[in-house]
């Protein structure tokens, strides 16, 4: 399913990639469930370039786990650029990797608003270096439709900025 996007022979190419250049990838989720995770430990000999992930559904483990401060969760909410970034950074710290995914979204059906409706979804990518892409997404179709997107265009996204920062 969407395999347009993001597909297994791009999950070995990013993970070939990582490897041959000894890199880490982590992930810091909330409306995908652990679903990017999943995806990359499909993968026979991930654990060379996966040291594990997380996921933050709640505001209280956000917080907890990823030092997402309350103030920022309060002030934006949770589904915003400013928590994700914040995710980011506790993600990319809390597992040693070199770079780091963090996903927080409205996957439906319920939950949605006027200014966030069902289908946003905010992906954030970074490495160690802190040089980061944050961008808010608007997915169509059901829940897991929404999920499996989220995932996905992740993935691709984080893709393109590893071979970019490893070309440098």
């Amino acid at each position: 399913m969407f395999n347009y996007i993001f597909n297994e022979d791009d999950m070995i190419k990013l993970q070939t990639l990582l490897r041959a250049n000894n890199q880490t990838i982590t992930t810091a989720e909330s409306c995908t469930g652990g679903l990017v995770a999943s995806m990359i430990t499909k993968i026979s000999g991930s654990s060379d370039i996966f040291n594990g992930s997380i996921v933050t559904y709640s505001n209280k483990i956000k917080n907890q786990e990823l030092h997402v401060k309350n103030e920022t969760l309060e002030k934006y909410g949770a589904v915003s650029i400013e928590v994700v970034n914040e995710m980011l950074n506790g993600v990319i710290n809390k597992f040693d990797a070199n770079f780091a995914i963090a996903i927080s979204g409205i996957a439906g059906p319920n939950g949605g608003t006027k200014n966030k409706p069902v289908g946003s979804v905010v992906i954030g990518i970074r490495d160690k270096n802190n040089h980061k892409i944050v961008n808010i997404y608007n997915f169509k179709g059901l829940r897991e439709d929404i999920q499996i997107q989220a995932a996905k265009v992740a993935l691709k996204e984080i893709y393109k900025f590893v071979k970019d920062s490893l070309d440098k």
